[in-house]
């Protein structure tokens, strides 16, 4: 087959999309297929739409292009749109619409969450095709090879990892965590180090914060490390707490998005920094049973990216259905909205 990616990797330390990606992209070359990351072949067979805000440098080409192709060169290939944002995630006002928009050029569409689905990010409404893949992390990157449980002799280390700096992140409970290592009762329990960037005029005092690393050096930095929290509010389908996961390190996280579906039965749930304190206390009790049970943690790329050549397998085997079933004209304003580069 021949797959079209919207979406150009990266080099560099970058957010988990682009591990994503990349990890998709080998896979796909690895079965044999050729991946492309424009419209200008006439033979597509299936057109991936990562992202739908084209004026990012790295999305080569959005719903509006895909429906040009559709309707003018290719009726053949088949859409799928990975969802993997929302309003909710950064408090913003602009994303769901896009999504939704965009969502009308896709024959299917994937959540990396089970609780995108009831949000308005796609058009239901369409009847058109849904499923869930969970994100995964890079084993062969992220493991617990050289990891050193915590011996209740020292501190307990926790740690998380953040490429975008948004307050939404998680910041009112790292900011909490931050006043606590200056507590008596708290400042010779536990150790926080906090990776990657920082909201604007944010400043950590007893946090031990280090710039974005990336693969390898992030590993090995949280292998260092005992815990792992994540505090993300409305988080769509994060990365960083299967990336901690793998690495040995047991899950410290938020009630909020999708946490409760990546990490129940691998760490304890808090609702926010008022019970951050009683959600460590607990760990401390319970680490040694939750130590062991980090190690069948089982969000690994090779299992999102084996569901990914499935979903295109079996979407691939039913194109000339779904094509017949598009009716790409469905509503014109639409198509003609799509047009219009945001």
């Amino acid at each position: 087959m021949k797959i079209a990616i919207g979406y150009t990797v990266v080099e560099g330390p970058w957010g988990g999309g682009n591990r994503f990606v990349a990890a998709l992209r080998d896979a796909l070359l690895k079965s044999g297929h050729l991946v492309v990351h424009d419209l200008r072949a006439p033979d597509i067979d299936i057109i991936l739409i990562i992202d739908p805000r084209t004026r990012i440098p790295n999305i080569p080409f959005g719903a509006g292009s895909i429906l040009r192709y559709l309707a003018f060169r290719n009726p053949k290939a088949v859409v799928i749109h990975r969802i993997n944002e929302c309003d909710e995630r950064k408090n913003t006002r602009t994303i769901n619409f896009r999504l939704r928009l965009a969502n009308y050029a896709a024959d299917h569409t994937v959540f990396v969450g089970s609780w995108l689905e009831n949000l308005s990010v796609w058009r239901k409404c369409d009847g058109r095709g849904s499923s869930v893949i969970l994100n995964g992390a890079d084993p062969d990157v992220f493991n617990m090879n050289g990891h050193k449980p915590w011996d209740r002799s020292g501190p307990l280390k926790l740690v998380t990892h953040h490429w975008g700096g948004n307050w939404m992140k998680g910041f009112d409970v790292y900011q909490k965590l931050d006043q606590m290592l200056s507590e008596p009762t708290w400042s010779d329990r536990i150790a926080f180090t906090y990776i990657g960037n920082v909201p604007k005029g944010f400043a950590f005092q007893n946090t031990t914060h280090l710039a974005p690393l990336d693969a390898y050096q992030l590993a090995n930095e949280l292998r260092s490390h005992h815990v792992y929290v994540t505090a993300s509010i409305f988080e769509p389908g994060g990365n960083h707490q299967n990336e901690g996961a793998l690495c040995g390190l047991p899950l410290l996280y938020r009630d909020s998005g999708c946490m409760p579906e990546y990490c129940n039965d691998y760490g304890v749930m808090f609702d926010g920094p008022d019970n951050i304190g009683y959600a460590i206390n607990r760990m401390m009790d319970e680490y040694d049973t939750w130590y062991e049970r980090i190690s069948s943690y089982p969000c690994t790329i090779q299992n999102t990216v084996n569901s990914y050549l499935e979903c295109i397998k079996s979407l691939h085997g039913t194109c000339e259905e779904v094509r017949k079933s598009r009716h790409i004209w469905r509503n014109p304003f639409l198509f003609l909205l799509n047009q219009i580069p945001f």
